[in-house]
């Protein structure tokens, strides 16, 4: 049976970018159900990254790694240096306005103003 990083290997070729390696490696480690749950996303989207099929942002797949695996933090211009999967959260809370406290109305204007915030995802 072919190891995680040896699907992803033959599915980019040699330009396999760094963090797909890291992906993949951490997959054969624990198990790609773990580190899809530890990453947010699904099984099934993990195993398209790796086998390179997968039609979605990469970019965030990418970031979510890099945070997960690598130490990556975001510069965030409300909270300063933050994780990935706390941005993650922040821009999911921002996409409805709710007033309930000062930091809510806080981040939702500060995520609003980011780049990481894609204002097509609001609806």
């Amino acid at each position: 049976m072919n190891s995680q990083l040896e699907i992803a290997r033959a599915a980019w070729g040699p330009e396999i970018p760094d963090w797909v390696v890291t992906l993949a490696r951490e997959c054969a480690q624990a198990s790609q159900n773990k580190v899809a749950a530890q990453l947010g996303y699904s099984a099934a989207l993990v195993s398209q990254v790796l086998r390179r099929k997968y039609p979605g942002d990469l970019r965030a797949v990418e970031t979510a790694v890099r945070g997960a695996y690598e130490e990556f933090v975001i510069a965030c211009p409300a909270l300063g240096e933050i994780a990935p999967k706390l941005c993650q959260e922040w821009r999911g809370k921002a996409r409805k306005y709710s007033n309930e406290n000062s930091q809510r109305v806080r981040m939702f204007r500060a995520c609003n103003a980011c780049p990481h915030f894609r204002k097509e995802q609001v609806k």
